[in-house]
Order: C-alpha cells, then sequence, then structure tokens
C-alpha cells in the first residue's frame, strides 16, 4: 500500500510539473512521424498478465525509420515519460523490472517467475546497468543471442534480488540515480 502511494504521488507530481513539455513532445512527434504522436504497445505486466504501455512515437509512419526527433527523444529517454500515465493507472510502478514484450517475462519459471509478482516499472537497477541496451545490441555479432543469453539472464537476476529487498527508500534512491544517469548522460 505504502508502494501503490508512494507511486501515485510522484506520477502526479511529475506529471503536474511536466505536462505542457509532454504536450510539446507528443504535438513534436505527431509532426515529426506524419502520426498521432503517442505510441502505445502491449507489454507484459505483473502476474504475467498483458497492458498498454504509452510511449513517445519514435518511427516515421511511411519510412518506418526512427525519426531525427525520435532519435533524440530516445537517447535521452523522453518517449518513456508518457509510463506517468501508465503508473497513475496502477499498470506500472515508478521502480520495478521494465515491461517487456511477449515471450520473455512471461515465460518465467520457477523462482525466477516471481518477478511477476511486481508491476513493471518506469526504472530499475537493470534499466540503470543497460541504459544504453540498444546501443550494446547493435554492436553485437548476434543481438538476439546476446540478449537471450547474456542480458536477459542478468536483468532476471537483479530483478529477483530488487522482487526480495525493495524498499520506499531504496526506490527513491533508484529514481535519484535515474534522474542523475539521465542529465549526465545528456549533458
Amino acid at each position: 500500500m505504502q508502494k501503490r502511494i508512494f507511486d501515485i504521488a510522484i506520477s502526479l507530481i511529475g506529471l503536474l510539473l511536466i505536462w505542457p513539455f509532454l504536450i510539446l513532445l507528443v504535438l513534436s512527434s505527431a509532426i515529426d512521424t506524419a502520426s498521432w504522436g503517442v505510441f502505445i504497445h502491449n507489454r507484459i505486466g505483473k502476474n504475467a498478465k498483458s497492458f498498454k504501455v504509452f510511449k513517445i512515437r519514435t518511427l516515421h509512419k511511411r519510412s518506418g525509420k526512427i525519426s531525427f526527433f525520435g532519435n533524440f527523444i530516445k537517447k535521452h529517454k523522453l518517449d518513456e515519460l508518457p509510463q506517468l500515465i501508465n503508473v497513475l493507472l496502477g499498470q506500472m510502478s515508478m521502480v520495478g523490472p521494465r515491461p517487456d514484450v511477449a515471450g520473455y517475462y512471461d515465460q518465467l519459471e520457477g523462482e525466477a517467475k516471481r518477478i511477476l509478482d511486481l508491476k513493471p516499472g518506469i526504472t530499475s537497477l537493470a534499466a540503470l546497468k543497460y541504459y544504453d541496451e540498444n546501443e550494446t545490441l547493435l554492436n553485437a555479432e548476434d543481438p538476439i543471442a546476446f540478449n537471450d543469453e547474456t542480458i536477459f539472464p542478468d536483468k532476471v537476476k537483479m530483478n529477483l534480488y530488487y522482487h526480495n529487498n525493495n524498499t520506499i527508500l531504496g526506490d527513491m534512491k533508484i529514481i535519484y540515480q535515474t534522474i542523475i544517469r539521465v542529465i549526465l548522460r545528456n549533458s
């Protein structure tokens, strides 16, 4: 219950502070991608249930390639900001395993399946460690194999650690580290 109150408070404060900026991002994305500026995608959430995650659209409608503006907002993690709405709706938490596409978390077995007891989060220890995951995968000889054999098992291990040790104070530290990482990476 404390975590939910914390999530509501942080997401409300965040949305109140950034709503004009968020609207500007959505409008800019709509113009840049020639489509609606919000991307809605199915992800796996708590108890392996599918939910719709909100992101700022980064792919151009016609070309299917990431746009110049899309590349900028992805680099600065601004495409994730609409997920504050997912947190407010109770589908996500501020901190927890990042929501993934079907075929990963929903396929976990044994102790690893305990990750599904948690709501997915906007940030996590694994998200901090793999902040540049897309670039890492682009440089891998076999990106799918590298993800499946190296990155994903490490994320599972880190998310299990979080499952067994999460606290509000710990969440506050992870949020702080995320903010610092975004600022330092982008300055």
